[in-house]
């Protein structure tokens, strides 16, 4: 999860609430140190609003009406700051208060309730749902396990298990799966009715029942050791069992035991996805399993009928071979996804989080945009070490809400581009989403290649949300924000060092070292030069919480990988991926026997297809499925595979951002309060960018320049000509041009064309979409010629603000 920045205290990640000393250790002067001190101690920060996100994160459409109130007088907000703890959302939209003076802080109690209500609200709309936070025997259990899961996986990374990599990946996931239903409530209650009629006698308990495992939860967790170590233990059960070997020889001929276990642990599964993703993820696997067992009943003659499989041979393809629980997703988990969620526990509770936001802030802090500027710099600063869209989008906007209410932004504009901002991490290097690493095993490149085919793409994204920052400064009037805060130079050369273990990374990288041990010599690095702050020394204590931390951020992540194998086994055995392929295809030349036609038709279809699937699926579903589903249309078109792959991933990640689910737009909903459908439809012009640049991969070869793929002609020219596109097609949509003014429906239909067109990277359509967007400049030149100077740029008083 990203950094979670609190009214007056240092950034701490999502840690379990069971950990041994239960969070980073900050005490009275646990805040970071400030670049800058409050002249007057006594009083709190303008900086610290009384909005009401609150009622937002609940009610978002009647919190559209609070802004008004929101934008109150500094001195509205010296309120009492013990009000803070019983409105933990506007604690969160208060901390912006970095410059405090350490007398000004909190108690440890009311900064901890309002870092756990950031972090609870980021956790509604992840995709994953929120944990419980354990404590006494269950707590240290989990504490222990999740420490004896962090040291297995630091030991695989230079001692690998003799027995190879499958026998790794059954301990690994027999030790988190049992964890899954520990940390994770089973959420199953009785209607409203039903519960009113047994009303009545409740009980008092220490610890609410949500918060202590039930008998059920630990039958659960028996079954997941058994089931999950049995083709491990060396003990004969009738046919089966017997040890690792053994297991591996019945391979295709299961025996009994063999497929009780198995049995048990797909739909041990399948309750783990539907305890931290919900119920549609299980869903669409049993939707899978009732294909490979049914699809032979279809009639012959249907594209997608196969002979059929009975339950053993699927339950075999699940527990038994390379392509199910065991395969390629669950590798990626166990081997890269924990190392590098334990490496950003390390760098939250070091101060790095607090640091990129303030810097965020300098860097922008008299310009007219400074606000604007601030939320999309902290969006990517956190995105380079985060990799969680949702959950960066609450923390960029928990801080800087506050500045662009200030600057007289409209909530749902506000909230749109705080999640196109925070969607942005999941594409941001070095920590790229989960899927990332998946298509490294899948093309069976180099982590630091897919980084390299991500760079410019990411660079174009948050050119477009830049382009209609500044777009919107102009158009509505936005007023300047001073924030006070210190010199940005000043910052990087006391905390700089925050930023090295991240170019750590991809100088490990570059000369050929292995991404897990980059990332175990990064978290070093970092856990060294935490002792150059004081408030932030990785203690051993802490840097307990920081591996149990990382543990406890794989589960959900490890659950979907484990369950990805059904679905994966599944297309294997049945072949449904050439087929869906052909399907495909055959539509696209339904419409045109055009090859070049027939690509862009298909790209076109197969778009639409993985922004359905990312509704209803988490992002590394969604691009497990996509590319056995939708990959193989394009590979069969010629279409290279790193092309493919990106594609598939852009597209996957989008979905966080595509109404009507667009989890990141509900929680800047929540945090903004504004009305959930126009944030969506904000988010949606923020990024607009990003779903047609994705195209330009796989229509022409040139796009490849794109990727970084190519000689350095072709990357500049792609890069220049589609940034050329993405600053048409954000003044199209937002309607202005800098500099000149008010863009009318004709000229922002003609830049439209113009910057669509841009995306076709021959000669000749370039051509063509530079004339267009030419004409489209010239029409707005005329048009303010004929209006006259706009009134939207009169100056206006710049609103202090502190940070």
């Amino acid at each position: 999860m990203s950094p979670i920045s609190s009214p007056d205290g240092p950034s701490s990640p999502a840690r379990p609430g069971n950990s041994p000393i239960g969070g980073p250790a900050t005490g009275a002067d646990g805040a970071p140190p400030r670049p800058r001190t409050a002249p007057e101690p006594s009083r709190t920060h303008p900086a610290e609003p009384s909005a009401a996100p609150p009622e937002a994160s609940t009610e978002p459409a009647d919190a559209s009406t609070e802004p008004a109130d929101a934008s109150a007088e500094p001195a509205e907000a010296s309120a009492d700051p013990t009000d803070a703890s019983t409105e933990p959302a506007e604690a969160s939209a208060g901390a912006t208060g970095l410059g405090a003076d350490p007398s000004e802080r909190r108690d440890d109690d009311h900064r901890s309730a309002a870092e756990r209500a950031t972090q609870d609200l980021a956790a509604q709309f992840e995709d994953e749902k929120p944990g419980r936070v354990l404590s006494g025997p269950a707590g240290l259990l989990l504490t222990a396990a999740a420490l004896a899961v962090g040291a297995l996986a630091l030991w695989q990374v230079f001692r690998p298990l003799s027995q190879g990599s499958k026998y790794y990946l059954i301990i690994f996931l027999a030790g988190v799966l049992p964890l899954v239903f520990l940390a994770y409530p089973a959420d199953l209650r009785l209607p409203a009715r039903l519960r009113a009629r047994r009303g009545g006698g409740g009980r008092t308990d220490a610890l609410p029942a949500s918060t202590r495992p039930t008998v059920p939860d630990w039958v659960l967790v028996a079954l997941a050791v058994a089931a999950c170590l049995h083709p491990v233990l060396p003990i004969p059960l009738g046919e089966g069992g017997g040890g690792y070997n053994a297991f591996l020889d019945r391979q295709g001929l299961l025996a009994p035991t063999d497929l009780v276990f198995g049995t048990i642990l797909l739909f041990l599964l399948l309750e783990a996805c539907r305890r931290t993703t919900g119920w549609i993820l299980p869903a669409v696997c049993l939707l899978f399993l009732g294909y490979g067992y049914y699809g032979g009943l279809l009639p012959q003659s249907w594209p997608v009928a196969h002979a059929g499989l009975d339950f053993s041979q699927l339950v075999d393809a699940f527990y038994n071979s390379d392509s199910g629980f065991y395969g390629t997703p669950l590798d990626v988990a166990a081997s890269y996804i924990v190392l590098f969620t334990i490496y950003g526990a390390v760098l939250e509770l070091s101060g790095a989080g607090r640091f990129f936001v303030e810097l965020s802030a300098a860097a922008f802090r008299r310009s007219r945009t400074a606000a604007g500027r601030t939320a999309v710099a902290s969006g990517f600063l956190l995105g380079t070490v985060s990799g969680s869209g949702a959950a960066t989008t609450v923390s960029i906007g928990a801080v800087t809400w506050p500045l662009l209410r200030r600057a007289g932004y409209p909530p749902e504009r506000a909230g749109g581009m705080l999640a196109a901002a925070g969607v942005g991490a999941i594409l941001s290097p070095p920590t790229l989403g989960a899927a990332a690493f998946i298509i490294a095993e899948y093309l069976n490149v180099s982590y630091l290649q897919v980084l390299g085919w991500a760079t410019v793409p990411t660079v174009l994204y948050y050119l477009g949300i830049l382009l209609s920052v500044e777009i919107d400064a102009r158009r509505s009037g936005v007023r300047p924000v001073a924030i006070d805060v210190g010199s940005p130079w000043r910052m990087l050369a006391r905390f700089g060092y925050h930023f090295a273990s991240l170019i750590a990374i991809v100088v490990f990288l570059a000369v050929g070292m292995s991404a897990t041990r980059a990332v175990v010599f990064a978290t070093v690095l970092a856990a060294a030069l935490s002792f150059l702050d004081r408030a932030h020394r990785l203690t051993p204590a802490r840097l307990v919480t920081a591996l149990v931390t990382g543990v406890r951020g794989v589960l959900a992540v490890t659950a979907v990988c484990a369950a990805a194998g059904i679905i994966t086994a599944t297309t294997t055995k049945t072949g449904l991926g050439p087929q869906a392929a052909a399907l495909l295809v055959g539509g696209a030349k339904a419409a045109t026997s055009n090859p070049t036609l027939v690509l862009v038709l298909t790209a076109l279809l197969a778009a639409v297809a993985l922004s359905l699937l990312g509704l209803a699926v988490p992002v590394t579903a969604s691009f497990v499925i996509g590319w056995v589903i939708v990959g193989p249309a394009l590979l069969d078109l010629g279409v290279s595979a790193p092309a493919v792959a990106m594609f598939v991933f852009y597209f996957a990640v989008l979905s966080e951002v595509s109404p009507p689910t667009a989890l990141a737009a509900v929680a800047a909903a929540a945090i903004t309060g504004g009305r959930l459908v126009p944030t969506m439809w904000q988010t949606l012009r923020y990024a607009l960018p990003a779903y047609l640049t994705p195209i330009a991969f796989v229509i022409t070869p040139a796009g490849l320049g794109l990727l970084g793929i190519g000689g350095v002609q072709r990357i500049a020219v792609a890069a220049v000509v589609t940034a050329l596109s993405v600053a048409v097609l954000a003044v199209a949509a937002g309607g202005w041009l800098p500099g000149v003014g008010p863009a009318g429906p004709p000229e922002r239909i003609l830049g439209v064309l113009g910057g669509v067109t841009l995306l076709w990277l021959e000669p000749v359509p370039v051509t063509v979409g530079v004339a267009l967007a030419a004409v489209a400049a010239a029409g707005v030149v005329v048009r303010r010629a004929s209006a006259g100077r706009p009134s939207a740029g009169s100056p206006v008083s710049p609103v202090e603000e502190k940070l």
